[in-house]
């Protein structure tokens, strides 16, 4: 029987991906879990690097939320470290991929050299024509939502519709997403894109993150593919 092979015009348009699982294959592998997050890092660039090349219009990456500032000191600061390295490096490979960048989250909120770097490389990359990388990052779904509905008081507005809220959120130019993938096997959203999944198909995989690969992420779009989408009818 003939391996099952992906329908370009079947293709969700936008996908999300809850990166979940560094910390636990660190500790099976009796590795700190910053080492983790360092082996994380390969898979967003294998992951990335397939979805452009499949023809994903948009990707969306939770790579730190609003509750993770609760972990300990050490592991937020190596986080920080390795996301302003990470970005300084990456940013040749996405721009050759003509790949944009786009930021969710209070970025603002981020320590001064992440934050600096992030903006940079949105700045470099903001004329790119090719797949939108978004990266929620200080990010909270209720938070995105409370955010939009002040923004929306002081303009001035006494009331909003949805269509007038979702052009509030922090990513108002992407569609919402058709596809959200979570790693790991937790069968939770996690605060994540609340407003915005609220019609997106869920693949979960026991797959840990440092694992899920472009072999993993095309079985997920296969499964997209697979199903019915009924938007509530």
């Amino acid at each position: 029987m003939p391996a099952e092979t992906l329908d370009p015009a079947r293709l969700p348009a936008h996908v999300a991906v809850i990166m979940d699982g560094n910390r636990r294959w660190a500790r099976s592998r009796g590795l700190p879990a910053v080492a983790g997050h360092k082996a994380g890092v390969d898979s967003v660039h294998a992951v990335v690097r397939a979805a452009s090349r499949a023809g994903i219009k948009a990707l969306t990456i939770y790579a730190f939320s609003t509750e993770n500032w609760s972990r300990s000191k050490l592991e937020v600061g190596a986080l920080m470290v390795l996301l302003r390295s990470t970005i300084l490096s990456y940013a040749d490979e996405l721009d050759r991929e003509g790949i944009r960048l786009a930021l969710s989250g209070r970025i603002e909120d981020l320590p001064s050299p992440a934050r600096k770097a992030l903006r940079a490389a949105e700045e470099r990359l903001k004329g790119n024509k090719g797949m939108v990388l978004n990266i929620a990052l200080n990010y909270g779904g209720r938070q995105e939502i409370v955010d939009a509905v002040n923004r929306a008081l002081a303009s001035g507005a006494s009331r909003v519709d949805e269509a007038a809220l979702s052009a509030l959120m922090y990513s108002p130019s992407l569609p919402d997403p058709d596809l959200l993938i979570r790693t790991s096997g937790e069968m939770r959203i996690s605060n994540f894109l609340l407003w915005e999944t609220a019609y997106s198909e869920f693949y979960v995989t026991d797959t840990l993150w440092p694992d899920f690969r472009e072999k993993e992420f095309n079985e997920a779009l296969l499964e997209y593919q697979r199903r019915e989408r009924r938007r509530g009818k």
